[in-house]
């Protein structure tokens, strides 16, 4: 917030003189993208090198891009520092600000000067709803980043085949054909953790956790080519274990072979080790060609309702009538559990309490067994369910050991 307004920052990856199809010709076409978004440019000078032949070029460059600039001077502490600022005048974009951003010398000027030239707001800054909060992880190049630009309809991400290119978890917002709010965010590769060594890589790998547990949905992006590995179904466990709905995508399919063994064996490896997430929907398609990418969004749409369900208690306490029936409680140390009656707790994702005599004694495969009819009597798929076990009794029924 910058004096009661919201301000959103954007990052770039710099700007160099490079031919479009290398890396950094690449980072200079996303940072050209972000300038055209702007409603003020921050052009950043390094006060100890001084005003280099590629200050001139860009300071040239952003004259001609017709937006507001502010023209700022960095490692400007010191003398040498202010005669630095004093050089900038040269490149012919107005007064430049001189701060030290390591000393935090300077930057209440420099967001004052900020305020003061930002246009007004003549519209609410954030939409009436909510945002649908949705991250886009998996591991290193698995096509995140070109799913993300291909959502949004731009190139606001670098891709590109060099594993590792996002370092940060960055988020985007846009409107989708619907007119509902969604909130993206693309995440850097996630790997093993024993093969995680740099600062920077454990740094992005926290960043991405992070996103992840802010998220209502995640997608698990997956190379179709090659197919589902373990640590994709680590990730899966960990998106299960923070309580966030999900949606496997599996990407670059234009590219698979054949696609029906594909297709079973990412559902056999499933089926087999991500029990605990049922049901899950699966999308295939091609983020480079954006065949299959209209499917994603409704997929994300069908997992957020499933997280969000809320089921009345006269359904929830009749299905567990019949449950019971059907398997009865199991035995713990040769006396009958008593399970007396069940409640939703919350929901995001679907929570429930069981209360009864030493219910917190009753066994996994019990659990699972109610966890599954819950799953298939109030259609849950594919979403986190939580059962809880309470040992108390139901106020309203006598208690018969």
């Amino acid at each position: 917030m910058l004096r009661g307004r919201l301000v959103r920052l954007i990052d770039t990856a710099g700007l160099e003189e490079s031919a479009p199809d290398t890396l950094y010709g690449r980072m200079r076409a996303s940072s050209e993208t972000a300038v055209s978004l702007a409603d003020l440019v921050l052009f950043v000078v390094d006060g100890r090198a001084g005003i280099t032949p590629a200050d001139e070029h860009f300071a040239a460059w952003l004259r001609r891009q017709n937006r507001p600039v502010l023209l700022v001077v960095n490692k400007a502490e010191g003398r040498a520092g202010a005669n630095a600022a004093l050089e900038a005048y040269s490149l012919g974009l107005g007064t430049p600000i001189g701060v030290s951003a390591e000393h935090g010398d300077g930057l209440a000027d420099l967001m004052g000067e900020i305020a003061d030239r930002l246009p007004d707001a003549t519209e609410p800054e954030e939409p009436a709803d909510r945002p649908l909060k949705l991250a886009i992880i998996g591991r290193p190049n698995a096509g995140k980043s070109t799913l993300v630009n291909r959502l949004l309809g731009q190139d606001r991400m670098i891709t590109g085949p060099e594993p590792g290119l996002t370092r940060d978890a960055v988020a985007a917002r846009f409107t989708d054909a619907d007119g509902a709010v969604i909130e993206l965010v693309d995440t850097a590769g996630l790997r093993r953790r024993a093969r995680i060594e740099q600062p920077l890589e454990k740094m992005s790998v926290s960043a991405s956790i992070e996103a992840l547990k802010m998220a209502e949905v995640v997608v698990l992006t997956v190379d179709s080519v090659e197919g589902l590995h373990d640590q994709d179904l680590q990730l899966a466990r960990l998106i299960e274990r923070e309580g966030r709905a999900c949606v496997l995508v599996l990407n670059k399919w234009d590219a698979t072979g054949d696609r029906n063994a594909a297709r079973k064996a990412a559902s056999d490896r499933l089926e087999t080790s991500l029990a605990q997430m049922k049901g899950i929907q699966v999308v295939t398609l091609s983020a480079l060609t954006g065949q299959g990418v209209d499917k994603l969004l409704p997929a994300v749409r069908r997992a957020h309702a499933v997280w969000n369900t809320r089921v009345a208690t006269g359904e929830l306490n009749r299905w567990f009538e019949d449950a019971l029936e059907r398997h009865q409680a199991p035995l713990v140390t040769g006396r009958r559990l008593k399970l007396r009656y069940v409640t939703q707790a919350k929901a995001r994702p679907p929570t429930f309490i069981i209360f009864g005599t030493r219910a917190e004694q009753t066994p996994e495969d019990y659990q699972r067994y109610l966890v599954n009819s819950l799953r298939e009597n109030f259609a849950l798929p594919g979403t986190p369910i939580r059962l809880q076990f309470r040992g108390t009794t139901n106020p309203y029924a006598e208690e018969r050991d």
